[in-house]
């Protein structure tokens, strides 16, 4: 390229700069040191004014911190990264007020439910155990959420895999419009309105309660939530597998079973766990289908029978000391029992995650 060319090549002006930077910067250490501060400031504020709620002093010390880290930025640095940290800190205390309350509903049930649990209570039962005295167990509760969970997931699972298959796969037209409706609708349901269901089919049959009508209430609960996270996990399966599998001269239908399912597998574990977790701990579908006893009952297709969440309830009603420390422990359990369920959950997405190369 000659000369001439290269001057007539026009010069490119720089990038012009939102705001004057500064050179200067705090260091990493200062939003522990903003948050110290925050909190001494909202401590103090709030024994000053004769405030004695402990909520209030973590709102004003939520307040302070946001205000000192946005001032101490727009001094030290500039006006951009004071926006920047304001952001970060909005999110922080966001986060703090979101798992405060988890953080002291797992230590106010662990500090009051080991009272009582141990091999005893988780092996026996409450027959002739009066309420009011200590003693008694779990077990049949145990029995009765394995059973009736158990009986949901073998009814919900099926039905909800193949309309969400129906909704990606065939779902077109007003019938597809109908279905995806429908299944919001149920998505919002309250389960006293299944259970209500439920209780209207078996006093029209003059069914008796049983675990199985519990099951089937939470099955309605259920569904939904199966329908719409197999839903999404379908979505996200590349359609050039699709295409692939079809090019080759593969069916439909063995398409969806041999490529698109397999593939979505780990989500839509994942998604039936996360469903099964929902239904653990509903209540109100107990009481009114399945009324509760204190003996075991391992039959769950007649005869009353308990839960967790019912035993929890009913533990809870009958007022003593004893009574409270099992509805404690039976909430441990129970908390115990979804987490497990959402461990298992995690552990299987990562399992059967895609594999990616290097």
């Amino acid at each position: 390229m000659s000369q001439t060319a290269l001057k007539d090549r026009p010069v490119p002006t720089p990038p012009v700069s939102n705001g004057p930077l500064s050179a200067r910067s705090l260091p990493r250490l200062a939003p522990l040191g903003f948050a110290v501060v925050a909190i001494a400031l909202g401590v103090g504020l709030s024994l000053a004014a004769g405030w004695e709620s402990r909520v209030q002093w973590g709102l004003i010390s939520a307040l302070f911190f946001v205000v000192i880290s946005y001032i101490v930025t727009s001094v030290v640095e500039n006006q951009r990264q004071a926006k920047d940290r304001l952001a970060t800190s909005v999110v922080w205390v966001c986060f703090v007020l979101a798992v405060i309350p988890l953080f002291s509903l797992i230590w106010v049930t662990v500090s009051r439910g080991v009272k009582a649990l141990d091999g005893y209570f988780l092996t026996h039962s409450m027959a002739g155990v009066p309420g009011f005295e200590a003693g008694g167990g779990v077990y049949h509760a145990i029995i009765g959420t394995l059973e009736q969970v158990g009986i949901a997931t073998l009814l919900s699972v099926p039905i909800g895999l193949l309309t969400a298959i129906y909704l990606v796969e065939y779902g077109r037209g007003t019938l597809a419009k109908a279905v995806t409706f429908f299944v919001d609708v149920m998505t919002g349901i309250p389960s006293i309105v299944a259970g209500l269901f439920i209780l209207s089919i078996m006093l029209m049959a003059d069914i008796q309660p049983s675990g199985l009508m519990g099951a089937l209430a939470l099955t309605i609960l259920m569904i939904p939530v199966v329908v719409r996270s197999t839903e999404e996990m379908l979505k996200l399966v590349p359609n050039e597998l699709r295409e692939a599998s079809l090019a080759l001269g593969v069916p439909k239908y063995r398409t969806i079973m041999k490529v698109v399912v397999p593939t979505a597998l780990g989500g839509i574990t994942t998604g039936v766990m996360l469903a099964i977790a929902r239904i653990a701990g509903e209540t109100a579908p107990i009481i009114l289908l399945v009324f509760g006893s204190q003996l075991i009952n391992t039959n769950p297709f007649e005869g009353a029978q308990s839960s967790l969440p019912y035993y929890v309830w009913e533990q809870y009603k009958v007022g003593s000391e004893a009574s409270y420390d099992r509805a404690w422990a039976a909430a441990l359990v129970l908390i115990a029992f979804v987490m497990i369920l959402n461990l298992v959950a995690r552990g299987i997405a990562r399992w059967k995650a895609p594999k990616t190369g290097r």
